[in-house]
């Protein structure tokens, strides 16, 4: 999507500041997802469907950013999510973190907008929902076509 101010309107890269680099990349591994050729010991890198996802050790994430290491956050103000087709894929997505190690934080329920939705967080805490809004259709290939 472009932009009108020069600042291009998507999202490249997420990464995640993790504690033990090798126990994430095993959790994303058991979800299912790919891990790049890219990667190396001090990064791992996951593509998804429109964007990518990095895992780096988060005292030297801090570090890059330039900013003090916070030890053992709890709630970050920001989620990730994934949409998913039908509420039925919400409850298979869910079964499939659970057995990766993730644990639930919220289980997946009918919403107050009309969709279905839970959370879980990986072994870091990161928080991800898992999501079916019946007012967000896909594209063919994959993606939200949000109005």
């Amino acid at each position: 999507m472009t932009s009108t101010t020069g600042f291009p309107a998507r999202i490249s890269i997420v990464t995640l500041g993790v504690g033990d680099l090798p126990r994430s990349a095993a959790f994303y591994e058991a979800l299912g997802w790919q891990r790049s050729a890219a990667s190396s010991p001090e990064i791992v890198w996951f593509r998804t469907a429109d964007s990518v996802l990095g895992l780096f050790p988060a005292d030297e994430l801090a570090a890059d950013a330039g900013v003090p290491s916070g030890g053992e956050p709890s709630f970050r103000g920001v989620t990730l999510a994934v949409n998913l087709e039908s509420p039925e894929r919400v409850d298979a997505a869910l079964a499939v973190a659970l057995a990766a190690g993730a644990a639930v934080v919220k289980p997946p329920a009918p919403t107050s907008w009309g969709g279905y939705s839970g959370y879980f967080e990986d072994p870091d805490g990161h928080l991800w929902e898992l999501a079916h809004n019946p007012f967000f259709p896909f594209t063919e290939d994959g993606s939200l076509d949000l109005p």
